[in-house]
């Protein structure tokens, strides 16, 4: 009887972790969204960062989201488009044999569009049962990575002393 009690605390555990995931995501996706601003091609990238934040605040508040048509389609939609652009973008990096990718805004593009794809990824069908530990680890380690990556990035201004003007003047 301990035991079933003790495996229930632990899933509604997960899930809340899960949950809170999801909302620092996707108010880490806005605050990515808003930083476009002053880029060249900004509405481009607001929607590229503003679609998976909404999907992610839907989750975090609802997590059995996931499981209805709109929210899929439109995670789908969002996911086949970044795969695209991912791969033009990667290949790209490839040919030009880039090895800073964060110095390049191609690598800075590259590497938000694969957050944001490996998120939804990792969001998928989340909500047909209840989250277990691998997919919550996963979680938390892909939502300290970038937060961790745009202080280290903020913090030492030598690292974004060659970005275009644009990328040093939003936040």
């Amino acid at each position: 009887m301990g035991e079933v009690c003790e495996e229930k605390n632990s899933k509604s555990w997960l899930s809340v972790v899960w949950r809170i995931s999801n909302v620092v995501m996707s108010v880490f996706f806005v605050l990515a969204s808003y930083v476009q601003v002053n880029d060249p091609d900004a509405g481009l990238w607001m929607v590229g960062y503003g679609v998976p934040a909404v999907l992610c605040a839907f989750l975090g508040f609802r997590p059995h989201v996931t499981e209805t048509l709109p929210w899929r389609r439109v995670a789908d939609l969002h996911l086949m488009i970044s795969s695209a652009a991912i791969f033009i973008l990667g290949w790209k990096l490839y040919t030009e044999r880039v090895t800073q990718i964060f110095q390049q805004e191609e690598g800075r593009e590259f590497s938000g569009l694969l957050l944001t794809a490996v998120w939804l990824i990792l969001c998928r069908h989340s909500g047909r049962a209840p989250v277990g530990m691998l997919r919550v680890s996963t979680a938390v380690a892909i939502t300290v990575f970038p937060i961790v990556a745009w202080l280290y990035y903020h913090v030492n201004k030598e690292l974004r002393s060659n970005w275009p003007s644009h990328c040093k003047t939003a936040i």
